[in-house]
């Protein structure tokens, strides 16, 4: 799983990257990790962040009607020093995979994570 590993070291060059996690939303199982877990604990987090991708995906009201994409893009949390950033992995099948980005909200560029996370995961769809 090079290239998984791979997109993960990239994605924690990403200004103000903390951690990130490749999830499998189905089950809540962290498939890949990079840099600090929340609380330092990459599995936790995993689960967490699982309910949230789950309440996204599972719900018509995030959806886009004008879109034939049935998930949402990404989701974005924001604490007091963190900006938790949720990206759907889409596949031409039902992959159920979302990379979790960490990032410190006091150096990090939220836009230009976004945009840096999305290349990420079209690049890992091909992988």
């Amino acid at each position: 799983m090079a290239g998984i590993d791979e997109c993960l070291v990239e994605a924690m060059a990403i200004p103000g990257a903390l951690g990130i996690s490749l999830v499998d939303w189905t089950s809540g199982l962290t498939l890949g990790a990079a840099g600090e877990g929340p609380s330092g604990d990459h599995d936790a987090g995993a689960a967490d962040a699982t309910e949230l991708a789950r309440a996204v995906v599972q719900n018509p009201s995030f959806a886009d009607p004008d879109s034939a994409a049935t998930l949402a893009e990404d989701v974005i949390v924001s604490s007091p020093g963190r900006y938790h950033l949720l990206r759907f992995v889409e596949a031409g099948f039902e992959s159920g995979t979302f990379l979790y980005l960490r990032l410190d909200r006091a150096t990090a560029n939220l836009a230009m994570a976004r945009l840096l996370l999305r290349s990420i995961a079209e690049r890992l769809v091909l992988i």
